[in-house]
């Protein structure tokens, strides 16, 4: 099913050229100081940062728990894609999700997904906890894409920022996908998502995976990549593994076996996983607690603390040579990150199937 190209693999010369420098690099250099000691959440001091770290790129932490280095921007404009809620700036990533997604999204045009795709968040510039909408996200290998294919007549940046959402749900009904609105191509870019090898998981919505248990007849060795989730009715969400080149990036344990069409579907269609916590009046008032940068991987003061690239050397450009300005390598700390495992996107009732 999927469309065989080495298009995107362009963007990742620049870094092969200079992976015997950086991995030259001492692994034990004593990390900046100037975040240390900032009180603030996590994601208020990530959320500040508007530019990536001249830096070696790496995937650092987990998927909900981490940061990235080196970070890459998909350009806000490309030949088969456009970025969305430019605002945000948050379309950075690893260099290998920014090669994915330009594959995906020639591949997406291919089996008829418009002229290519939409494109939601990826990370922010370094990564890191972001101040509204993702627990994930944090390390460059997520990213989200609207369940609405790329128009012909290109979008201006104020037409990006007010489009709207439209869901794929009927919404007078319990988790049904709206057969007005969903279609097979609508099928076939999911189940293209899921295809590559490099693809750890695709997030939908409960009703979407279900209606793809039901209806999809074509190759479903990939079916079981596809989880189900709250929300992600409007987009999908594209995870990608940790690369090979990023050692301090944890990985997600693998999807169960199986097509996931199974009980673990059928228990998001009971009433338990939308069901209010019963209130403990005996229980005393907790405050809530946000993420500290002390909570995160030691090197990601380091990469906080980190000189900026501009965002013009650190745009892919998709040229002969691929990709942007070749980073320069960074130095982690010498204490041992300390990972903790990835929590759900969100905080559902227990007992829960695997995500």
């Amino acid at each position: 099913m999927r469309v065989a190209s080495s298009a995107p693999l362009r963007a990742l010369r620049p870094l092969r050229r200079c992976l015997p420098a950086l991995l030259a690099v001492s692994l034990l250099a004593t990390p900046g100081t100037g975040f240390a000691a900032d009180a603030r959440p996590a994601k208020e001091i990530f959320g500040a940062v508007t530019l990536p770290s001249a830096t070696a790129p790496a995937s650092l932490g987990s998927y909900a728990k981490g940061c990235l280095t080196g970070a890459v921007a998909l350009p806000a404009d490309g030949p088969t894609w456009q970025a969305m809620r430019l605002s945000r700036n948050r379309r950075w990533g690893n260099p290998h999700m920014i090669a994915f997604l330009e594959q995906f999204s020639q591949d997406a045009r291919q089996i008829g997904w418009g002229s290519g795709i939409l494109l939601g968040d990826i990370s922010q510039p370094r990564g890191g906890p972001m101040l509204t909408g993702h627990a994930s996200h944090q390390v460059g290998l997520d990213a989200d894409i609207w369940f609405q294919p790329m128009p012909a007549t290109r979008m201006s940046a104020a037409e990006r920022e007010s489009k709207p959402f439209v869901s794929m749900l009927d919404k007078t009904k319990f988790l049904t996908v709206n057969p007005a609105r969903w279609t097979p191509t609508h099928a076939r870019v999911v189940m293209l998502a899921a295809s590559y090898p490099q693809v750890d998981r695709v997030f939908v919505n409960p009703a979407i995976k279900k209606k793809l248990c039901e209806s999809w007849t074509g190759d479903r060795s990939a079916m079981g990549k596809v989880r189900p989730i709250y929300g992600h009715d409007e987009h999908f969400h594209i995870r990608i593994k940790c690369p090979a080149d990023s050692p301090g990036c944890k990985p997600q344990a693998p999807p169960p076996p199986g097509d996931g069409c199974d009980k673990s579907l059928a228990w998001w269609f009971t009433k338990e996983p939308w069901a209010k916590p019963k209130p403990d009046p005996a229980a005393k008032p907790v405050k809530p607690r946000f993420t500290m940068l002390a909570d995160l991987p030691q090197a990601c003061t380091t990469v906080l603390n980190a000189p900026a690239a501009s965002e013009a050397s650190a745009t892919f450009t998709g040229g002969p040579d691929g990709g942007p300005a070749t980073p320069q390598p960074v130095a982690s700390p010498a204490v041992p990150v300390t990972i903790d495992p990835v929590p759900p996107e969100s905080v559902v009732p227990k007992p829960r199937p695997a995500p």
